[in-house]
């Protein structure tokens, strides 16, 4: 009897378990079976490839686990945060931000940290990745001339920040030691045209923004939290012109979006388009059809979306001066066949004026300033840069090329080297309304300037010398006798 009913109870675990997988299967066409991540096992090795932004390695794909060998070595090196100012950044594999590292759940990273000679402080690494005391920070301290090796396995996939970790560790962060390392679930993430490495950070410097010559850290400003630069892939312009990420009409891109910080949460949006899929902070959970995304300092997120029209798509810090004042600004252009069913471009134009027809200016300051008036043409042109740089660039971009349907170029413009004195009187004074540009019409506002004559003339000099154009020597007489004629 009791051998009866040791079958019996045996034959009704059976039939439960049978009805359990005939119940899970109505609900679901697949049933997930969990993996330990420790338990998987290693076959075979292979060095990582490691790319410095805005370019990623290859995806895992299907790979098994691997060890995966990393040789990252830390360099301190002078840098262009933007035209005319140079800095001393700190960085892993000689870029801000460091080299991206790609691996899958399982692997076993041998990581190897070393410290060039020539680097006058000691480093470590602490990645957010990594299950064991400071994150890989206490067992990779090293000192210049010298490398430390440790290891660790991936448990939890995830797109996760590195950085220093050494004291005072806000100020190495600040100096561009961060990066993102890019854990991949089993069977890696689904396939994507196009994938990009990105991250913001925000950077403190004695000088104020555009300050001309090398700029050094300043302590107070990062306690403060009181940003000169906040940029993307650590300067001015990383994302802009030559340097603008791209796409074809149809494919769908995805941005590995990391905030080195050390200080300030990003609101990253790229204007015109919606991100399809957002892995919230870099982690499993997912949200659709996202606006913008808070990405923490010291945080991450994946972001995927389709694009359906060319165009050029400004990447910004929604903290709106950071991306138009401060340099959090990029690009992605995008090629291929206009679509107007679902986005027409301009249908019809007019003039709207219910406040009358004055033209919006920015606020009267001023314009007295202490001026050199014998400048070389080389001194105008160098003056002229950083000016524009500060007042020009978010419009018409680094090399000139305006945005389309927008603002019009300045490379190589027909609009622009016809008529010197009315370029000067634009900037004294404004302007709206229609204009063609090279063949194209542009129909936008440019508010007037609170600039110095001799400002003015050195900016205007340095577009007149650059991009092509005609290489008029403007001076500040000239521009005199142009602002008393109104």
């Amino acid at each position: 009897m009791k051998k009866f009913n040791t079958m019996f109870n045996n034959a009704c675990l059976v039939l439960l378990v049978s009805l359990m997988a005939v119940s899970c299967g109505e609900s679901s066409s697949m049933v997930v079976v969990s993996k330990d991540p420790a338990q998987i096992a290693i076959k075979g090795t292979m060095k990582a490839e490691l790319t410095a932004p805005p370019f990623v390695p290859a995806p895992v794909g299907d790979r098994p686990a691997k060890k995966l060998i990393v040789d990252m070595e830390i360099l301190e090196e002078v840098g262009t945060m933007t035209d005319g100012v140079k800095y001393v950044y700190w960085t892993f594999g000689g870029s801000v931000p460091g080299s991206f590292i790609r691996t899958r759940v399982g692997d076993e990273v041998e990581f190897t940290l070393s410290n060039h000679p020539d680097n006058k402080l000691p480093h470590n690494i602490d990645l957010h990745a990594v299950t064991g005391p400071g994150g890989g920070a206490t067992s990779s301290f090293v000192a210049p001339g010298h490398e430390k090796t440790f290891s660790f396995k991936t448990l939890n996939p995830g797109l996760y920040v590195y950085h220093c970790a050494t004291a005072p560790v806000g100020m190495h962060i600040a100096n561009g030691m961060y990066g993102l390392i890019l854990v991949e679930p089993e069977g890696g993430l689904p396939e994507v045209d196009k994938e990009y490495y990105i991250m913001q950070g925000d950077f403190y410097t004695k000088g104020e923004y555009g300050e001309p010559g090398t700029q050094p850290f300043d302590m107070q400003k990062a306690v403060d939290e009181d940003a000169d630069y906040v940029v993307f892939n650590g300067k001015v312009g990383a994302l802009t012109g030559d340097n603008a990420i791209t796409a074809n009409v149809g494919e769908t891109v995805r941005l590995y979006v990391g905030n080195g910080g050390p200080n300030l949460t990003s609101s990253f949006h790229v204007i015109g388009e919606i991100f399809d899929n957002v892995h919230v902070e870099g982690g499993s959970i997912i949200n659709n059809d996202v606006q913008t995304t808070s990405i923490p300092a010291g945080g991450a997120a994946i972001v995927d979306f389709k694009v359906d029209v060319p165009g050029t798509f400004i990447l910004v810090d929604h903290a709106i001066f950071r991306a138009f004042n401060k340099g959090a600004l990029g690009m992605l252009k995008v090629n291929g066949e206009e679509n107007k069913k679902l986005y027409s471009g301009v249908k019809q134009e007019g003039i709207y004026n219910p406040e009358g027809g004055t033209i919006q200016s920015m606020p009267d300051g001023d314009t007295s300033k202490t001026v050199v008036t014998d400048k070389t043409l080389a001194q105008k042109i160098e003056a002229g840069k950083q000016l524009y740089t500060n007042t020009c660039f978010a419009c018409h971009q680094a090399n000139g090329e305006g945005i389309a349907n927008a603002f019009p170029p300045l490379a190589k413009s027909d609009y622009l080297n016809a008529d010197v004195n009315r370029a000067i009187d634009i900037i004294l004074n404004g302007k709206s309304g229609e204009i063609t540009v090279n063949g194209v019409k542009y129909n936008s506002v440019m508010t007037k300037q609170t600039l110095s004559d001799s400002e003015v003339a050195d900016v205007l000099t340095y577009i007149y010398n650059s991009w092509g154009n005609n290489k008029t020597n403007v001076s500040t007489s000239t521009v005199t006798q142009i602002r008393n004629a109104h």
